[in-house]
């Protein structure tokens, strides 16, 4: 979360250093959430601008959040492994790098830091300090030249997090068609609207920005792809496609 104030205190500052980064899925959640409602509303104002029979959007649609939230999983899944594999084959050669020639990686890391500013014996004090911490070393080094940090999301935990994301979410739409409520299309649109609204304001604890902004403009962007499928779906009724 977007800390505003914490305390800068010796004792507080040490102890939320030693915590450490943590991982945090809020990306997949939002993500996964926000294409989980596009997704399925896209089903339902598909089939509603079609004028086809409400057991068509329930079917369409529980297929929708198992087929389509299990490939975004996996997507999900793939993707944070390609980040450990890479992250893995970079440290193995930085290894190798520091094994077979220190010299040439210490002078990495004094090109590095003077290019930040040091010079003279602060910056041979650099030097010396992070070459004499092998994980040091090399976690500086990961990070300097590759932009890459230690901290890698789980695979698994990562396509999970994903996959329930869109099958929460994206159930949202289909529930007034599934419990056969009358006005079942606006409780959806309703029902769609408001889950846009949330995960934007939700995801705001992590902005600088206002929560009704950032619900606002996830809303809007949710209702755009929502409206497109529906156009859609109208067109394809009036060619007698639907």
């Amino acid at each position: 979360m977007f800390e505003r104030n914490h305390s800068h205190k010796p004792e507080d500052i040490r102890a939320r250093l030693s915590k450490g980064p943590s991982v945090s899925y809020l990306k997949e959640w939002v993500y996964g959430g926000v294409d989980g409602v596009v997704t399925t509303f896209a089903i339902v104002a598909g089939v509603t601008g079609a004028s086809l029979s409400p057991a068509i959007v329930v079917i369409l649609g529980i297929a929708n959040l198992i087929g389509d939230g299990f490939s975004m999983a996996a997507g999900a899944y793939t993707s944070a492994q390609t980040d450990v594999d890479n992250y893995d084959r970079l440290r193995k050669e930085e290894e190798d790098h520091i094994n077979t020639n220190p010299e040439g990686e210490k002078e990495e890391i004094r090109q590095i830091y003077a290019a930040k500013g040091f010079k003279g014996k602060n910056l041979e004090n650099v030097v010396d300090t992070i070459s004499k911490n092998r994980e040091i070393w090399i976690n500086t080094m990961l990070h300097e030249e590759y932009a890459m940090s230690p901290l890698q999301k789980p695979p698994f935990k990562t396509g999970l997090h994903t996959f329930i994301s869109f099958v929460v979410c994206g159930s949202m739409p289909l529930l007034p068609f599934v419990f056969g409520l009358p006005h079942a299309f606006e409780l959806a649109l309703f029902l769609s609207s408001l889950t846009f609204f949330c995960i934007g304001s939700f995801k705001s604890q992590w902005s600088v920005h206002r929560w009704w902004r950032q619900g606002v403009q996830t809303l809007c962007i949710g209702l755009i792809a929502a409206g497109l499928a529906f156009i859609i779906g109208y067109i394809l009724r009036t060619y007698g496609l639907g």
